[in-house]
C-alpha cells in the first residue's frame, strides 16, 4: 500500500523527493499518512479534494484483496 500511495504522490507533485509515506498497523484499519511539501499540497488534494479521494479510492480497492479497512491521510 505505501509503495502504491507514494508511486501516485511522486507523480502529482513538483517536489518528489520530499513525498514521505508512513503505515500503521492495528487489527484490522492500516493508516497511511501522505507528506509533501508545502506548495505541492493543492497538487496532491485537487480541486474540491477530487484527487485526494481519487487516492482513497484507488488504495481501498486494493486494501480489499486483505481483507483490511485503509484510511489515507495527508498531512502538512
Amino acid at each position: 500500500m505505501v509503495e502504491l500511495v507514494e508511486a501516485i504522490a511522486k507523480n502529482l507533485v513538483d517536489h518528489p523527493e520530499e513525498v514521505q509515506v508512513t503505515q500503521t498497523e492495528n487489527d484490522q484499519t492500516v493508516v497511511i499518512e501522505l507528506k509533501v511539501a508545502a506548495d505541492d499540497m493543492g497538487k496532491v488534494i485537487g480541486k474540491q479534494g477530487r484527487i485526494a479521494k481519487a487516492i482513497r479510492v484507488v488504495v481501498k480497492a486494493a486494501a480489499t484483496k486483505m481483507n483490511k479497512k485503509v484510511v489515507v491521510e495527508i498531512a502538512q
